[in-house]
Order: C-alpha cells, then structure tokens, then sequence
C-alpha cells in the first residue's frame, strides 16, 4: 500500500525559503550611453550618475529611482569628464574631481553636487590636472586624492586632500610609486591602502598612507601585478583584490587577500573567469559579488560570481541581462545592486538592471 507523506511539500517550501533568491531584472535605461562614469549612492536613497561618455566626455548627470526605476535628468556639471572620482561628503554634497574632458585635456577642476537644490557649483581647483586617480573620504572628513595621469605618459606620485570646510585643496606626501587605474581602501584603522596600478609597467607594489602623518609606507607586494583590479573591505577587516589585467593578454582570475594586521598578502581562491574592468560589491550576508569585465580574446563578460570570505571560494550566481565593461555597480538601500551603462563590443550601454538577493 502506498503511503502518502503529507508533509513533503510543506518541508520542500520550508527549505526552498532558505535558499536565496539570485536574480537580475532590468529597470530603466538611462537617457545617455555612458562608460567611465560614476554612480553615487544619496542619503534618499536616489543614485546619482556622473559624466562619463562614449566617443566624447559628457557634463550630464542623472538620477535613478530605486521606487519607481526611473531615471530623470539631473543639473549639468559645469566640465564635461570622464575617468574622474565623486565622492559623498559628511555634509550630503558629491564631490567630482579631475578627469579626463571632451577636448583630450586633463581637468584641474572640481565641483560639488547639492542635491537638495540639484545644482552644481564650482570649488577650489585640484593643484594638479589628472584622471585615472582614486579618491578616498578620510576619517575626520577630507578627500585624498592619489596618483593618475596628468597628461599622455605622465604618471603621477602626488597626492592631495580636499577640505569640505574651506573648498580648497592641499598637496600631502608622494606615494613611493607613480600609478594610475590602481586602487584605494581605508582600512580600520584609517590608514589608506593603495595597490596595483600602471605607470609604464604593471605594478604589484602596494603602500598605506597615514592621515595623521601625511607620510606613506610601503606595504608589501601582491603575488602578481595587476592594474583595473578591484579591492573590497570585508566584514573581517581584510583586503580582497580580485582580477585585472598585466599586459600582453594576460587577463587575470587570480584574487588574494591583504591582512592589515600583519602587513602581509596570501593568494585565496581564484575566480572562475579572468576578468578586468569589472565591478565588485559587498551584498548583505557578506559575500563579495563581482560582476562583468573583459576576459581573455576580448569576451565581454555578463557573467557575475559571488566571494565567500568564510571558505575563500567563488560561486557563480545568476548572469546579467546584457555583458559589460566599465560600468558601475551600486549597492541600493534594499541590499540589491544596481549595474549602469559601460560598453559590450564597442557598444556603449545606457540600460541598467538590478541583482536581487533576498
């Protein structure tokens, strides 16, 4: 006699419910193709998307709705810029710095975003022109701004911070190395931590800056060079650096980790597709989602793979709609991630779409 078990689907819905839910949905498209831009979180929850361009740099900006997943135009910056930084100052304004402008110049000039009024005015001039730089928010509120270019081969060592306060910039000290497309992290103790980078050559050096000081250290070597690299602050204080690429198509699925409190780098589990150019995000639980990017024998990614920093090891997760480089990704207010513009096969993307993991 067969014996029903009238409980087997009430315990397949219970551990279904324990499973995420990984998807990625389209939203709006934004009003212009951008690659090179920036996209910045707002205290109403709102993103704000900088600049960027295709063929030319753009001085538009505009404005996502996670409510509604409609993007409205935002006020016009003042400098047309691509390859810049904008960063969330204490007092609610976004502050762009530098780029690379519409006419092949490198840009000296900042501005500052309010969006309350949704306009934007001038502030002090950087002391040096660049793009390709990083741009880091300090602990008691300054911007430091590290390395780039200034102009065609010229790579930079200088460094500089804005201060919200008086709208004025201030030279600091030399990095050991001139770099550009590397990146920054502030660690918990407030030291920055600068890895990677180009300035004629891969670089796999890193340094930490001292606020306090004003003085930079060197901070040991990664396993392997690297520039267009990804670096993400985990929940455990260490550093995971993830792909890039050093030269002659030598793309790379390499990650390791940085321990602040030994100064010291270990190789952890490589991801399943070589990738740069990519974007990496924090999600909710933890994990690390790393997101499109150009591969070996220039595939366009729009595969994304998620980081588990309790077993060092990478899981595929769903792919996006559409494949992408250089676009950014946004971790929303609701915990999903928000992925706008760059470009798949020499065509410059305006659509975003939205990772969901519940």
């Amino acid at each position: 006699m067969h014996i029903r078990d009238s409980n087997l689907f009430s315990r397949a819905t219970f551990f279904l419910t324990l499973l995420p839910y990984l998807e990625w949905t389209t939203t709006g498209n934004m009003s212009v193709v951008r690659e090179y831009h920036t996209a910045s979180v707002l205290a109403n929850g709102s993103v704000l998307v900088t600049g960027g361009g295709s063929s030319a740099a753009l001085n538009t900006t505009e404005l996502y709705n996670p409510s509604t997943g409609i993007w409205t135009m935002a006020g016009s910056m003042n400098t047309a810029r691509r390859l810049h930084t904008a960063s969330t100052l204490a007092n609610g304004l976004i502050l762009v710095a530098g780029g690379w402008g519409s006419s092949a110049y490198y840009i000296t000039s900042a501005e500052l975003y309010n969006p309350s009024t949704g306009t934007w005015t001038m502030t002090g001039n950087t002391n040096i022109s660049r793009c390709c730089h990083t741009a880091s928010i300090l602990a008691n509120g300054p911007v430091l701004i590290t390395g780039g270019a200034s102009s065609s081969g010229v790579y930079l060592n200088s460094a500089q911070f804005y201060n919200p306060s008086a709208g004025t910039w201030t030279i600091t000290g030399r990095m050991n190395a001139a770099r550009q497309f590397h990146t920054a992290s502030i660690l918990a103790s407030g030291l920055v931590l600068i890895t990677g980078g180009y300035n004629g050559s891969y670089l796999n050096t890193a340094e930490l800056y001292n606020p306090s000081t004003g003085t930079w250290t060197i901070a040991g070597r990664m396993n392997t060079a690297r520039q267009y690299h990804t670096a993400s602050i985990l929940a455990n204080g260490l550093v995971l650096i993830t792909g890039g690429y050093n030269g002659s198509s030598n793309y790379l699925n390499s990650a390791e980790l940085y321990n602040p409190s030994t100064g010291t780098w270990t190789l952890t589990g490589n991801m399943s597709i070589a990738r740069y150019s990519h974007t990496a995000s924090i999600i909710a639980n933890g994990s690390v989602l790393v997101t499109g990017g150009l591969s070996s024998s220039g595939v366009y990614q729009n595969s994304a793979e998620l980081y588990n920093p309790s077993t060092g090891t990478w899981t595929t997760t769903a792919n996006m709609t559409i494949a992408r480089e250089l676009h950014t990704a946004s971790v929303l207010a609701n915990g999903f991630v928000l992925v706008t513009g760059g470009v798949n096969s020499g065509v410059y993307q305006n659509s975003a779409e939205i990772y969901e993991s519940i």
